[in-house]
């Protein structure tokens, strides 16, 4: 049991986008929709510029009641559904959207990426502080598929019903069967069983996909077009580096190369791809040779590969030698910019801040997530009230450590200390429904989920050979939040079209 709960602690740790944000959305005087009913829904009407042709249609703030398999009310799961109006809901197709933590509300991928209204952010800068700006997102994917952002049970506005113990919905395959039970609720009432359907994750957002559609075309029959994967890790174990596991430490390095060429000031650095591509053969190649030896490794090419490393990575040969050749992530976002007393960013390197203490092992916060949180916390409760119409006094939690801390990472037929995998989950599904597409998104500069660790996971996913090439990937000069350099969102979004189209035959 313990060594479970140091597994929970330290994933929690990788994963969780946010501290506990929560505001208090309330009026001076108490409004009669202060307690919103379990099934309301508020529909209000609007249009969207994208690509030079504007979209009407309507956006649906509301709530379903999901239930356990013996009838009694589990969760009510509140969503936020754009839908094309006057479209023929046969063709439409609709996307599920969700970000991770696990813990964590959708408001990332709403009002900063796919959605059609979008925050304003300063390219890897500070916060800036209210008045925050909302823009017409013209990189919305709104121009392809219907988005229906699905805030998971304990964030946002939803919430678990009285006596509902957390266990039963915090943790892998149980937060499957909740989003399953939604997704099926959805379908169902807005009649779109026949659309084509997709899934869309973003971090933890990625394992619960690969859960996910497995579960929803082997329970409920539900066959899925598209799964699409940004900031992904379906193998635990490529992101968590430490004795015992020298993989996470391979899958880092190529990110952390990244990330040195982003704050070189040397003249001769070459370009990103060149730096990332010699990172990867160093890092599948004799990095990884040199570790699997252990301390069978000589002398000679210990100091060898410590030379190496750090012309790559861009710390001392001395630190890396004392590392043994093994520099823990955080330790590394500590470290780079140590002598001017800032640390990097953990969702986003490409972020800075002043580091509050020097000497302790790692960061006492994330200087992405500090620069954007408020924003996206700020902007989306005066969108949902202003714009949509919904009004709550309930309290709107976008992370909630709590749920993180809860998580149950283990998974039936395995033992507790092994970290746990969701791959098999995806095989499973691509290989019973050969049709599925998966679209896997990565930021260069991710140090919560670096690219390397989804490249094993699909060079090791055990998919017959027909099938490989359903697999696509696109890589970002971004980070965890690849939309947060317009570019890259603009990038992502001319990806996304590409994949909608060629998974549906258009």
């Amino acid at each position: 049991m313990q060594a479970r709960h140091v597994l929970a602690a330290l994933v929690g740790a990788l994963f969780a986008v946010s501290s506990v944000a929560q505001a208090a959305d309330a009026p001076a005087t108490p409004s009669p929709s202060a307690h919103v009913p379990r099934s309301e829904t508020v529909s209000t009407h609007h249009d969207v510029t994208i690509g030079g042709r504007t979209i009407a249609y309507t956006a649906t703030a509301g709530t379903i009641l999901i239930k356990t398999d013996k009838g009694a009310p589990e969760a009510r799961v509140f969503y936020i559904a754009y839908t094309e109006d006057g479209a023929d809901p046969n063709r439409r197709p609709v996307t599920f959207l969700y970000n991770g933590g696990p813990g964590c509300a959708s408001v990332p991928l709403d009002m900063g990426a796919l959605g059609p209204r979008r925050v304003e952010f300063p390219n890897a800068g500070h916060n800036i502080g209210p008045p925050y700006h909302l823009v017409n997102n013209e990189y919305s994917l709104l121009d392809k598929s219907d988005l229906v952002y699905i805030d998971a049970p304990g964030t946002g506005y939803s919430r678990l019903m009285p006596k509902v113990d957390p266990k039963t919905v915090y943790g892998i395959d149980q937060d499957a069967a909740a989003f399953g039970a939604f997704i099926y609720q959805y379908v169902t009432r807005n009649g779109r069983w026949n659309s084509p359907k997709f899934l869309l994750g973003e971090s933890y957002g990625t394992p619960r996909s690969a859960v996910l559609v497995n579960y929803l075309q082997s329970n409920d029959s539900m066959a899925f077009n598209g799964v699409i994967l940004l900031s992904s890790v379906l193998d635990f174990d490529t992101i968590m580096p430490g004795p015992g596991n020298d993989l996470a430490f391979i899958t880092y390095l190529p990110t952390e190369a990244a990330v040195n060429w982003y704050h070189s000031k040397s003249p001769n650095r070459g370009t990103l791809q060149s730096v990332v591509d010699q990172a990867r053969a160093f890092a599948n190649g004799p990095y990884a040779s040199a570790l699997m030896q252990g301390d069978r490794l000589s002398h000679g090419q210990f100091t060898q590969i410590a030379a190496q490393l750090s012309h790559l990575i861009g710390l001392s040969t001395h630190y890396i030698e004392q590392a043994d050749l093994r520099v823990l992530p955080w330790r590394y976002e500590k470290e780079l910019l140590h002598e001017s007393g800032q640390l990097t960013g953990r969702l986003d390197a490409r972020y800075v801040g002043y580091d509050i203490d020097p000497l302790n092992d790692s960061a006492t916060y994330d200087p992405a997530d500090a620069a954007t949180d408020p924003g996206f916390q700020a902007a989306f409760l005066s969108y949902v009230r202003d714009e949509l119409g919904w009004k709550s006094d309930e309290t709107y939690t976008e992370c909630d450590g709590d749920i993180n801390q809860q998580w149950d990472y283990t998974r039936k037929g395995t033992f507790p200390w092994i970290a746990p995998t969701t791959s098999s989950d995806l095989q499973q599904a691509m290989t019973q429904n050969q049709n599925l597409r998966v679209f896997v998104g990565a930021g260069y500069f991710d140090m919560a989920t670096p690219f390397g660790a989804a490249e094993w996971t699909f060079s090791h996913l055990g998919l017959e050979p027909a099938l490989r090439s359903h697999v696509q990937f696109g890589y970002y000069e971004s980070g965890h939040m690849v939309y947060l350099h317009v570019p890259s969102l603009a990038k992502f979004h001319g990806d996304l079209d590409r994949f909608f189209d060629q998974t549906l035959g258009q």
